[in-house]
Protein backbone atom coordinates (compact mmCIF):
# COMPACT_ATOMS: atom_id res chain seq x y z
CA UNK A 1 0.00 0.00 0.00
CA UNK A 2 2.96 2.36 0.68
CA UNK A 3 4.68 1.86 -2.50
CA UNK A 4 1.26 2.13 -4.29
CA UNK A 5 0.96 5.97 -2.58
CA UNK A 6 4.48 6.18 -3.53
CA UNK A 7 3.88 5.75 -7.33
CA UNK A 8 0.88 8.02 -6.88
CA UNK A 9 3.10 10.83 -5.64
CA UNK A 10 5.35 10.15 -8.54
CA UNK A 11 2.90 10.00 -10.90
CA UNK A 12 1.76 13.01 -10.19
CA UNK A 13 4.80 15.12 -9.43
CA UNK A 14 5.88 13.86 -13.14
CA UNK A 15 2.40 15.53 -14.26
CA UNK A 16 3.18 18.65 -12.10
CA UNK A 17 6.43 20.47 -12.62
CA UNK A 18 9.05 19.69 -10.45
CA UNK A 19 9.17 21.54 -7.09
CA UNK A 20 12.82 23.00 -6.74
CA UNK A 21 14.95 20.83 -4.86
CA UNK A 22 15.57 21.62 -1.06
CA UNK A 23 18.10 23.99 -0.10
CA UNK A 24 21.31 21.92 0.51
CA UNK A 25 21.93 21.10 4.42
CA UNK A 26 24.64 23.94 5.92
CA UNK A 27 28.29 22.33 6.40
CA UNK A 28 29.25 23.33 9.52
CA UNK A 29 32.73 24.20 9.76
CA UNK A 30 35.09 22.54 11.10
CA UNK A 31 36.97 22.31 14.09
CA UNK A 32 40.18 22.85 15.20
CA UNK A 33 42.29 19.88 14.09
CA UNK A 34 43.77 19.47 17.71
CA UNK A 35 40.17 19.06 18.84
CA UNK A 36 38.96 16.32 16.29
CA UNK A 37 42.48 14.96 16.90
CA UNK A 38 41.35 14.55 20.67
CA UNK A 39 37.61 12.93 20.03
CA UNK A 40 38.62 10.47 17.01
CA UNK A 41 40.57 7.55 18.90
CA UNK A 42 43.36 5.71 17.14
CA UNK A 43 42.92 2.64 15.30
CA UNK A 44 43.67 -0.60 16.85
CA UNK A 45 47.05 -1.60 15.82
CA UNK A 46 47.23 -4.47 13.46
CA UNK A 47 43.88 -3.63 11.75
CA UNK A 48 43.47 -1.13 9.37
CA UNK A 49 39.78 -0.64 8.10
CA UNK A 50 39.21 0.98 4.72
CA UNK A 51 36.64 3.09 4.58
CA UNK A 52 33.31 1.86 4.32
CA UNK A 53 30.52 3.07 1.28
CA UNK A 54 27.94 3.71 4.03
CA UNK A 55 27.81 7.27 3.76
CA UNK A 56 26.54 6.91 0.21
CA UNK A 57 23.52 5.03 1.38
CA UNK A 58 22.77 7.06 3.74
CA UNK A 59 22.50 10.42 1.17
CA UNK A 60 20.78 8.03 -1.21
CA UNK A 61 18.59 7.30 1.73
CA UNK A 62 18.48 11.02 3.00
CA UNK A 63 17.69 12.55 -1.08
CA UNK A 64 14.77 9.53 -1.18
CA UNK A 65 13.45 10.76 1.92
CA UNK A 66 13.76 14.84 1.24
CA UNK A 67 12.14 13.92 -1.96
CA UNK A 68 9.62 12.00 -0.68
CA UNK A 69 8.71 14.95 1.92
CA UNK A 70 9.13 17.68 -0.79
CA UNK A 71 6.58 15.99 -2.87
CA UNK A 72 4.15 14.84 0.50
CA UNK A 73 4.52 18.96 1.42
CA UNK A 74 3.67 19.58 -2.37
CA UNK A 75 0.97 17.58 -2.36
CA UNK A 76 -0.28 18.61 0.74
CA UNK A 77 -0.08 22.37 -0.35
CA UNK A 78 -1.75 21.86 -3.82
CA UNK A 79 -4.61 19.89 -1.51
CA UNK A 80 -4.97 23.19 0.81
CA UNK A 81 -5.21 25.36 -2.65
CA UNK A 82 -7.54 23.24 -4.02
CA UNK A 83 -9.74 22.86 -1.50
CA UNK A 84 -9.21 26.75 -0.91
CA UNK A 85 -10.42 27.31 -5.00
CA UNK A 86 -13.63 25.13 -4.06
CA UNK A 87 -14.43 26.93 -1.03
CA UNK A 88 -13.74 30.21 -3.02
CA UNK A 89 -15.96 28.75 -5.52
CA UNK A 90 -18.65 27.87 -3.41
CA UNK A 91 -18.55 30.88 -1.76
CA UNK A 92 -19.38 32.70 -5.16
CA UNK A 93 -22.01 30.50 -6.23
CA UNK A 94 -23.69 31.03 -3.37
CA UNK A 95 -23.41 34.70 -3.57
CA UNK A 96 -24.37 34.76 -6.79
CA UNK A 97 -27.37 32.35 -6.30
CA UNK A 98 -28.58 34.82 -3.23
CA UNK A 99 -28.54 37.85 -5.40
CA UNK A 100 -30.02 35.96 -8.23
CA UNK A 101 -33.01 35.16 -5.50
CA UNK A 102 -33.03 38.66 -4.31
CA UNK A 103 -33.57 39.89 -8.08
CA UNK A 104 -36.33 37.44 -8.60
CA UNK A 105 -38.18 38.39 -5.84
CA UNK A 106 -37.71 41.93 -6.36
CA UNK A 107 -38.69 41.25 -9.69
CA UNK A 108 -41.65 39.52 -8.49
CA UNK A 109 -43.00 42.05 -5.80
CA UNK A 110 -42.56 45.18 -8.74
CA UNK A 111 -44.49 42.88 -11.04
CA UNK A 112 -47.31 42.39 -8.70
CA UNK A 113 -47.07 45.90 -8.00
CA UNK A 114 -47.69 46.69 -11.78
CA UNK A 115 -50.55 44.22 -12.01
CA UNK A 116 -52.20 45.64 -8.96
CA UNK A 117 -52.08 48.46 -10.40
CA UNK A 118 -53.09 47.55 -13.74
CA UNK A 119 -56.38 46.18 -12.21
CA UNK A 120 -57.26 48.94 -10.33
CA UNK A 121 -56.95 51.41 -13.35
CA UNK A 122 -59.14 48.99 -15.24
CA UNK A 123 -61.40 48.33 -12.11
CA UNK A 124 -61.69 52.09 -12.36
CA UNK A 125 -61.79 52.28 -16.25
CA UNK A 126 -64.91 49.81 -16.00
CA UNK A 127 -66.68 51.66 -13.28
CA UNK A 128 -66.10 55.12 -15.16
CA UNK A 129 -67.44 53.29 -18.29
CA UNK A 130 -70.51 51.93 -16.56
CA UNK A 131 -71.19 55.43 -15.06
CA UNK A 132 -71.03 56.93 -18.84
CA UNK A 133 -73.45 53.93 -19.58
CA UNK A 134 -75.73 54.56 -17.45
CA UNK A 135 -75.49 58.42 -17.60
CA UNK A 136 -76.03 57.88 -21.32
CA UNK A 137 -79.39 55.61 -20.36
CA UNK A 138 -80.56 58.57 -18.50
CA UNK A 139 -79.67 60.96 -21.14
CA UNK A 140 -81.37 58.78 -23.78
CA UNK A 141 -84.44 58.25 -21.77
CA UNK A 142 -84.50 61.99 -20.37
CA UNK A 143 -84.45 63.00 -24.47
CA UNK A 144 -87.37 60.81 -24.86
CA UNK A 145 -89.78 61.71 -21.87
CA UNK A 146 -89.43 65.37 -23.52
CA UNK A 147 -90.38 63.39 -26.79
CA UNK A 148 -93.41 61.98 -25.42
CA UNK A 149 -94.18 65.26 -24.14
CA UNK A 150 -93.55 67.57 -27.49
CA UNK A 151 -95.67 65.06 -29.01
CA UNK A 152 -98.55 64.59 -26.47
CA UNK A 153 -98.40 69.13 -26.81
CA UNK A 154 -98.76 68.56 -30.15
CA UNK A 155 -101.32 66.11 -30.20
CA UNK A 156 -103.43 67.98 -27.72
CA UNK A 157 -103.07 71.22 -30.04
CA UNK A 158 -103.64 69.36 -33.03
CA UNK A 159 -107.35 67.88 -30.74
CA UNK A 160 -107.50 71.64 -30.22
CA UNK A 161 -107.50 73.42 -33.21
CA UNK A 162 -109.79 70.30 -34.59
CA UNK A 163 -112.42 70.96 -32.22
CA UNK A 164 -111.98 75.19 -33.06
CA UNK A 165 -112.15 74.67 -36.30
CA UNK A 166 -115.27 72.06 -36.24
CA UNK A 167 -116.84 74.86 -33.92
CA UNK A 168 -116.39 77.21 -36.22
CA UNK A 169 -117.17 75.12 -39.31
CA UNK A 170 -120.47 74.33 -36.67
CA UNK A 171 -121.00 78.51 -35.76
CA UNK A 172 -120.55 79.19 -40.15
CA UNK A 173 -122.85 76.69 -41.14
CA UNK A 174 -125.32 77.99 -38.25
CA UNK A 175 -125.07 81.40 -39.50
CA UNK A 176 -124.75 80.43 -43.15
CA UNK A 177 -121.91 82.85 -43.69
CA UNK A 178 -118.27 81.93 -45.29
CA UNK A 179 -115.47 82.16 -43.34
CA UNK A 180 -113.42 85.29 -44.58
CA UNK A 181 -110.28 83.21 -44.57
CA UNK A 182 -110.81 79.86 -46.48
CA UNK A 183 -107.14 79.47 -47.27
CA UNK A 184 -103.91 81.59 -45.65
CA UNK A 185 -102.59 81.77 -49.31
CA UNK A 186 -105.95 83.67 -50.57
Amino acid sequence: MGEEEVKKVEAEAASEPAPPPPPPETVVAPKDVAEEKAVIPPPPEGKVDEPKEAPEPTEEKSDNRDAVLARVETEKRLSLIRAWEDSEKTKAENKAEKKLSTIGSWENSKKASVEAKLKKKEEEYEKRKAEYAEKMKNMIAQIHKEAEEKKAMVEAKRGEDLLKAEELAAKYRAKGTAPKKLFGCF
